[in-house]
């Protein structure tokens, strides 16, 4: 895991390269009044009027340099219009000509995320920058290392990551703040998680299912719930997917990542809540003792479900877990899901697909993503849908036949395991980046995970 700390410190007037933010609609101007060697060297390092571009502008003595980068507006700075800078300069420290970096000193440190764990490092030196807004540093760093620690989580192979690894990583977090973990499996997971049992007990030994849960905060205070999905991976069971279907499973349990990820936020930042985290960590295998499509799953609600696709489980390990969650009364429940490829289909990679039973809970949510750079899209809870969910011999199928509205039957189907009156929001995220852009690097990622932050940060912050 890349170290955020050293990429953003605060500026105490240190020696530092000067980066100057040029307008997009000022350029032409901008560029008229520079000296002949500004304007030869910005002239053959093609630097032009649009967001991004970038040239190395010389100084008076052989040594001194500066940066000059094109913005849309320097007044509004993005998470990202910096993003692009690290990898274009070499090690050192950097400041803004004028102005503060604002959003952008995320942008600024997860460009410098390095996923090394099979590789030997890169270039690790860091492009330091120096703000003008030193109290708003340790909460930049701090959701650039949340990033960064799902990025981890979903790039990590997934015969270095299965149920047992997951539940070593929430320890490690528990441990961390003072948390308590517990870990159910075996007997006790099969009579009171059955469907998290059913989905995972095809697995290799060592690779068996758990539901992991930790609880941490003062119990006065008001229950936030957050449950992931953590398939480690997910060969379709019998349902079986093709090859170029499993080529990126390793990333069916991005929805535990993000969760877990909230939860160190919420911890590290000592908020007043009550944290309950959830996750049914499992692997969908084959073997002999792999759950069918035909067999009837008792939960842990006390429904029984006809298992209509082995390769529709995320629903299921996700169902008896909300079930748990629901039990101590939560006032605010989010679920994280790698859920439906319909979702995708829908909205593409960047757009969680965002389902909420209550209405100033989806607004507010969406009005978070908006404030981060961190976009989510509300899909209906369509109540004319539900009945796509029945069964001609349980209470209910997991997928419904033809494919139709396939994002929205997944998150009526996870309602029913969701006591009536609860908050609950239900995020379908990709987890994965399939080629980078300025801050976000090719590969897992993390959607919709700043958004439930400010969300939550926002409600339940002390005054």
């Amino acid at each position: 895991m890349t170290a955020m700390t050293p990429t953003i410190v605060a500026d105490r007037g240190q020696p530092a390269r000067t980066i100057h933010l040029i307008p997009a609609d000022l350029f032409d101007a901008w560029l008229a009044a520079q000296p002949p060697r500004i304007r030869a060297a910005a002239t053959a390092q093609r630097l032009l009027a649009k967001a991004g571009k970038t040239a190395t502008l010389p100084g008076e003595q052989p040594d001194d340099w500066s940066v000059a980068t094109v913005v849309n507006d320097p007044a509004k700075l993005s998470a990202w219009d910096l993003a692009h800078l690290p990898a274009l300069l070499p090690p050192g420290s950097y400041r803004l000509a004028g102005g503060t970096p604002g959003p952008a000193k995320l942008g600024w440190a997860t460009a410098q995320y390095r996923f090394t764990r099979y590789r030997k490092g890169e270039d690790d030196a860091p492009r330091v920058l120096l703000s003008n807004e030193p109290a708003r540093i340790d909460e930049a760093l701090r959701q650039a290392a949340a990033t960064a620690r799902v990025r981890d989580l979903v790039n990590t192979a997934a015969a270095d990551l299965g149920p047992a690894e997951l539940a070593t990583a929430v320890r490690t977090l528990g441990d961390a703040h003072g948390a308590t973990v517990t870990v159910t499996s075996g007997r006790d997971l099969e009579t009171g998680y059955p469907m998290i049992h059913a989905v995972g007990k095809a697995a290799a030994k060592g690779r068996e299912p758990r539901l992991i849960e930790l609880v941490w905060g003062n119990p006065a205070h008001p229950r936030v719930a957050l449950v992931g999905k953590g398939v480690c991976f997910d060969s379709g069971g019998l349902d079986i997917k093709p090859s170029s279907g499993m080529r990126l499973m390793k990333k069916d349990m991005g929805g535990a990542a993000h969760a877990l990820a909230l939860a160190g936020l919420v911890m590290e930042t000592h908020l007043p809540v009550r944290l309950h985290l959830l996750i049914p960590a499992v692997e969908n295998s084959v073997s002999a003792d792999s759950f069918r499509p035909g067999d009837v799953l008792a939960t842990r609600k006390g429904l029984t479900v006809e298992n209509t696709n082995t390769d529709a489980e995320g629903r299921l390990v996700l169902g008896d877990a909300l079930t748990r969650a629901c039990e101590e009364h939560p006032e605010l429940l989010i679920d994280f899901a790698t859920l439906t490829g319909a979702a995708r289909v829908a909205l593409g990679p960047d757009l969680p697909a965002t389902f909420a039973n209550d209405e100033t809970l989806a607004a507010d949510l969406l009005a978070a993503g908006t404030a981060e750079d961190d976009p989510l899209w509300r899909m209906p809870l369509w109540d004319g849908y539900d009945d796509m969910l029945k069964s001609d011999i349980a209470d209910m199928v997991n997928a419904p036949e033809g494919g139709m509205a396939g994002a929205v039957t997944a998150a009526l189907f996870l309602r029913r395991f969701v006591t009536p009156g609860t908050a609950w929001a239900h995020l379908d995220t990709f987890a994965w980046r399939a080629s980078a852009k300025p801050g976000r690097a090719k590969g897992g990622e993390a959607y919709g995970l700043r958004a439930t932050w400010r969300l939550v940060k926002d409600r339940y912050s002390r005054p």
